[in-house]
């Protein structure tokens, strides 16, 4: 019970405190909406370097973060998975005529806008995928971390919750996803690319996922049809297309890992 207690206060000072530095470092000024933006992703991503560096130390260094294990491995894989991710479901709904294209946009910086929703998902995954979920996981089990991560991350997308059960679902289903491929490679090098090429290519080129409200996109995608196949207000991450092919990954990627740590017995 005392056990179970310090990890609660553990997550409840680690969460707080990231949230309250985050809110409290200022924002200098721009003209350009791309460069606040970018300013606006980099104070968070401080906050959270700082805290999970404070509670490396406070742990003396005992919990293992993960954060650049088989950096080669989790690059390869994080690309070619979030490619096949992403490419599934759009292309799917585009020949089902759920979604169409547009038009195209002009964007001023363009790389800025890239590199901030970058630094968005390294924030993101290291609030969620980083010290958080390594100590649970140290101090008790896999799936331990995997449940308080998963219900950390759905609620950071609370708007979901406004929207119905499939963005909630797809929400849910993605942060399963993330979890399943760290497991598998290892390192949170492969969840943050996915998560990234899913935020930088779906939404800021192609203008199917919803960030913050700022944040342009090149092409102009519309969504007609069925809301339960084109995900309607919600774009893509509201598709049942979705909800299936991050149910399809996660079942592939635990049987992988099934099959990877059993080659792994027999070796021994």
């Amino acid at each position: 019970m005392k056990k179970t207690g310090i990890t609660i206060i553990k997550c409840i000072g680690f969460f707080l405190g990231w949230a309250i530095l985050s809110s409290v470092l200022p924002l200098p000024s721009s003209r350009e909406p791309a460069v606040w933006r970018l300013w606006a992703e980099i104070m968070p991503l401080l906050a959270i370097i700082a805290f999970t560096l404070v509670f490396w130390l406070i742990e003396k260094k005992n919990v293992k973060l993960h954060l650049i294990d088989s950096p080669v491995q989790g690059i390869i894989l994080g690309t070619s998975t979030g490619l096949v991710w992403l490419a599934i479901p759009v292309l799917i709904m585009y020949m089902t005529k759920s979604i169409h294209f547009g038009g195209m946009s002009a964007i001023k910086l363009f790389s800025v806008w890239m590199l901030a929703a970058f630094l968005n998902v390294i924030m993101q995954e290291l609030l969620v995928r980083g010290y958080l979920y390594q100590m649970i996981r140290q101090e008790y089990n896999t799936a331990a971390a995997t449940i308080v991560t998963t219900v950390l991350f759905t609620a950071l997308h609370g708007g979901a919750f406004e929207a119905g059960a499939i963005p909630v679902l797809n929400v849910l289903t993605m942060s399963l996803l993330m979890t399943v491929v760290l497991e598998y490679s290892g390192s949170i090098i492969a969840p943050i690319i996915m998560h990234f090429l899913w935020n930088g290519i779906g939404a800021l080129v192609l203008g199917g996922v919803s960030l913050a409200d700022d944040y342009p996109s090149l092409l102009i995608m519309t969504f007609t049809g069925n809301e339960l196949l084109s995900g309607g207000a919600c774009k893509i991450e509201g598709s049942i297309i979705v909800l299936i092919v991050n149910v399809a990954l996660i079942a592939f990627f635990i049987k992988k890992r099934r099959i990877s740590r059993k080659e792994c017995l027999q070796s021994v």
